[in-house]
């Protein structure tokens, strides 16, 4: 079940991406995978590298994703910032 409330804070946190202007390494879906990754990758770290179970889930379990959402959000975005700098400039082919 912590795992299922660091997920979904994840989620809750990825919608905010449309604010941002697009240039994440994989469109709005990196965001998506990077936003789920981070909060669980993370609220894993920070919990012990256990997983609370059912009776053990309080707000504070998901507020322990918020943290990881906004780092992996925020790896996806400067991967994309700078793919997009190092890629060739695009022709027009007739």
């Amino acid at each position: 079940m912590g795992a299922m409330a660091w997920v979904m804070m994840g989620l809750a946190i990825w919608h905010f991406t449309i604010f941002l202007p697009d240039r994440f390494w994989g469109g709005i879906v990196g965001a998506f995978c990077g936003a789920l990754f981070g909060s669980f990758l993370v609220a894993l770290l920070l919990s012990g590298f256990t997983i609370p179970g059912r009776h053990d889930v309080h707000l504070l379990t998901a507020l322990e994703g918020i943290p990881g959402a906004l780092i992996g959000i925020a790896a996806v975005y400067f991967e994309g910032v700078r793919r997009e700098k190092h890629a060739p400039p695009e022709t027009l082919v007739a």
